[in-house]
């Protein structure tokens, strides 16, 4: 009879081993850091979510796929997006695998900051940083605008609501102690600035992106472009209150101007979702940052190995943390 009691114990006990066991295998495949259980073989398509036609993201995400498609095998597409905060809302929830985004939106975005107070994106990691992004305060000769004090009571584009943008344009009017209700918003974006500025419905527009940027060339073609500086006093001011800023200048040549205008940028990087695995991550950061040399768009330059985790505020995914610990030994 004990033999039995034994034997039953025994056979039980490898029973609850073997759950034990089972949920610990999926546990870990529910891994929120690139092993999530899928394979690169399940991916047929990709999709890299960008910005508007007018702005720095599109180009160079047309760009990009085409790297990631080439070397990885996997059909990769550029869209036209909402830009940086509606990209990080988009890896989200499932709408795309990669995106473009600025440094400290997708900081806001993992820490459920400003815009993403009740809407935290914790499903997403870093890919790698890219270039400076450069908020410019865009003007023409005929507003009289020069100063940011100039701002008060005029109609200023300021990005749509929660975009980057946005964001960029409430630090820079707190710094210059200023808020949205003194002056009168208008939430455009990059395209519909330079159709207004243009027809003179507004008076400036913030814009967030690489130099040149494609809606400010365009309004170059007919109208005097004005840059309105930021101050070096107040650059440190902002930066001493928001750390993810930089130092930064529109050169000379740029638009036309005939002089260096100071002002500020943030860093564009790219963001992709945890559940990607960690091959197929690292394929896609070593199609970009080996192939950086041979990008045409002037921001390319800026894309290198070295660089590549400078500014950057959340984890890095697995994939790509392996490439630069590999290039940067």
């Amino acid at each position: 009879m004990k033999k039995k009691q034994f034997k039953l114990l025994s056979i039980l006990s490898v029973f609850v081993l073997l759950i034990l066991a089972a949920c610990g295998s999926t546990d870990e495949g529910s891994s929120s850091d690139g092993d999530s259980g899928k394979k690169k073989e399940d991916y047929k398509f990709l999709s890299l979510l960008t910005g508007g036609v007018q702005g720095t993201y599109y180009p160079l995400g047309g760009t990009f796929a085409e790297l990631i498609s080439k070397d990885t095998g996997i059909k990769t597409t550029a869209e036209v997006s909402q830009a940086s905060a509606a990209n990080m809302t988009a890896l989200k929830e499932g709408t795309a695998e990669i995106a473009f985004t600025q440094t400290d939106i997708a900081f806001y975005a993992t820490e459920g900051e400003l815009m993403f107070k009740d809407n935290k994106v914790d499903t997403i990691s870093a890919l790698g940083a890219l270039y400076p992004e450069t908020v410019q305060l865009v003007t023409t000769d005929k507003t009289g605008i020069k100063s940011f004090a100039d701002l008060k009571g005029k109609k200023i584009s300021v990005g749509a609501p929660g975009s980057g943008t946005y964001a960029n344009a409430e630090q820079l009017l707190e710094i210059h102690g200023l808020t949205m209700d003194d002056i009168d918003p208008q939430n455009l974006d990059f395209g519909e600035s330079q159709d207004s500025l243009q027809a003179g419905q507004i008076d400036a527009a913030f814009i967030t992106a690489g130099t040149p940027t494609g809606a400010v060339e365009a309004l170059n073609a007919v109208a005097n472009v004005v840059i309105v500086p930021v101050e070096d006093a107040k650059a440190d001011e902002l930066i001493k209150k928001y750390p993810y800023y930089a130092k930064d200048v529109v050169p000379s040549g740029t638009y036309g101007l005939t002089q260096d205008v100071p002002t500020v940028s943030v860093l564009a990087m790219l963001a992709v979702t945890n559940e990607l695995p960690e091959d197929l991550v690292y394929e896609m950061t070593k199609a970009i940052y080996d192939n950086a040399a041979s990008i045409t768009h002037p921001k390319g330059q800026f894309i290198k190995p070295e660089t590549g985790l400078e500014g950057i505020g959340i984890k890095i995914h697995p994939g790509a943390q392996k490439y630069f610990d590999e290039v940067n030994k």
